[in-house]
């Protein structure tokens, strides 16, 4: 390795978190400076994506500083570089290819609270969880969790739909929190574990329960919305809520929906929760659908093509559980007929258990007209020219989707929004710049998406 290239490992480490060093940077190879184009190399597409995207210019500073002679940089895939996911410390090698999950050891700390299991899956790390624009302000703030636990975003609220990476995400943060503090009791469990030991502890009258809760120094609560209609159990966990914040231990909570949003909860609870940052997880775009399935595929050590990774990414748009479904479908076939997995994507068998493709689905004109009910417009109104800030937006968003859902090009949205395609590029960008931070946007997002989709 050139000298110069560890100069821009190092600058590099000196610029971004230990945690995301470990996750894009460890296998950052220097291939070859040719022609003004510097080539690298890494060992997956989804580190690739992370690194042209998100680190872009932190790699090109750390050229600069090098002093490495360049026009532009590029990075390639090393499919002969395979990487092993890091799994945590407490967790013999066995244990990680075991077919069925083992909770790790409890930790020994004296004067705490022993805990018999911490509940986390030690799979669930932030090095195999695939950042995009649908999730990238909630891995940030996990970051923030994982450095100061109980100082930032306390409680870490995350929601979203179904089978887009909730769980994942905050038992990551379990498993990264005891990475960096061993002795720290950590507490994973649904809402439904929560209840039902709730209930067994009043029924048989059984000392410990809320001990066992409120001496941890991280509660992770899973699957919040469950809590509807249960009082006593929303009563005592208000309690728990109260005693952690108070002693600065963090919380964090996964719902599928707003606790504003979950029916019966109680008020107090409610706004105690609201007290963080709410963040929410969209679905993802297709790149990162793409990322998800090429990083889901590496972890289980099954080849898969371009080709194939891009038919599914294309096809399956609920969630990313029907991803990795549709993944497993594919690689289960082509192992059973003994044939490339790129064969199977015109098989009957394939195709009719597909989600159909969402362009063959909806017309431009169909899109136009939810947009424009949504906002309560007529198409005219949306069409038109006016500078009014709802309708301008609702313009804007029609763009977005247009694109998004659609997959048309600036230059075809603007012949069917009669506008210059450089209009049709602002009113995109300004939707998705403002998706980054305006989490009602993004919730409005989501409920047209399921209007567009539905007759």
């Amino acid at each position: 390795m050139p000298n110069e290239w560890q100069t821009v490992l190092d600058e590099i480490k000196n610029n971004v978190s230990e945690m995301a060093y470990e996750a894009y940077f460890a296998r950052f190879k220097f291939v070859s400076n040719e022609g003004g184009i510097l080539t690298s190399s890494v060992p997956n597409v989804f580190i690739k994506t992370q690194i042209d995207g998100k680190y872009h210019n932190t790699v090109l500073d750390a050229l600069k500083v090098a002093k490495y002679d360049f026009r532009d940089f590029k990075v390639i895939i090393d499919g002969n570089d395979k990487p092993t996911v890091k799994p945590p410390k407490e967790i013999l090698p066995n244990e990680r290819i075991a077919p069925t999950f083992t909770p790790p050891r409890a930790i020994s700390t004296p004067k705490r609270l022993q805990i018999d299991s911490n509940g986390l899956n030690p799979k669930f790390r932030l090095s195999n969880y695939v950042v995009g624009s649908n999730n990238d302000l909630a891995v940030s703030a996990a970051h923030a969790v994982i450095e100061n636990p109980g100082m930032r975003y306390n409680p870490y609220f995350l929601y979203g739909g179904p089978g887009l990476g909730k769980t994942h995400l905050i038992q990551a943060i379990g498993n990264e929190i005891l990475e960096r503090n061993p002795n720290m009791n950590v507490l994973y469990v649904t809402i439904e574990q929560f209840y039902h030991e709730f209930v067994e502890a009043m029924r048989k009258k059984l000392d410990g329960f809320a001990e066992k809760y409120r001496k941890v120094d991280v509660l992770i609560i899973d699957d919040f919305q469950f809590i509807a209609g249960k009082e006593k159990s929303q009563d005592e966990f208000f309690h728990t809520f109260n005693e952690l914040q108070q002693h600065d231990k963090q919380i964090i909570v996964g719902s599928d929906r707003l606790p504003a949003q979950i029916a019966t909860i109680d008020e107090r609870l409610a706004s105690r929760l609201m007290m963080g940052v709410p963040i929410d997880i969209q679905m993802p775009d297709f790149e990162t659908r793409c990322a998800i399935l090429k990083s889901k595929a590496e972890l289980i050590s099954a080849e898969i093509d371009d080709k194939t990774v891009e038919f599914i990414a294309e096809n399956v748009r609920s969630n990313i559980r029907d991803l990795e479904g549709k993944l497993n479908q594919i690689l289960a076939l082509s192992e059973l007929r003994g044939v490339p997995t790129y064969e199977l994507i015109d098989d009957s068998y394939i195709t009719q258990s597909s989600t159909p493709t969402r362009r063959k689905t909806i017309s431009v004109k169909q899109l136009i007209d939810k947009v424009a009910k949504y906002y309560n417009l007529s198409p005219k109104e949306l069409l038109g020219t006016s500078r009014v800030k709802n309708i301008k937006t609702a313009r804007q968003i029609s763009m977005y989707l247009m694109k998004e859902e659609l997959g048309l090009s600036t230059v075809e949205i603007g012949r069917e929004l009669s506008k210059d395609h450089t209009t049709i590029m602002h009113g995109i960008k300004v939707v998705k710049n403002n998706l980054k931070t305006d989490f009602n946007l993004r919730e409005q997002i989501t409920d047209l998406r399921q209007k567009i989709y539905t007759s």
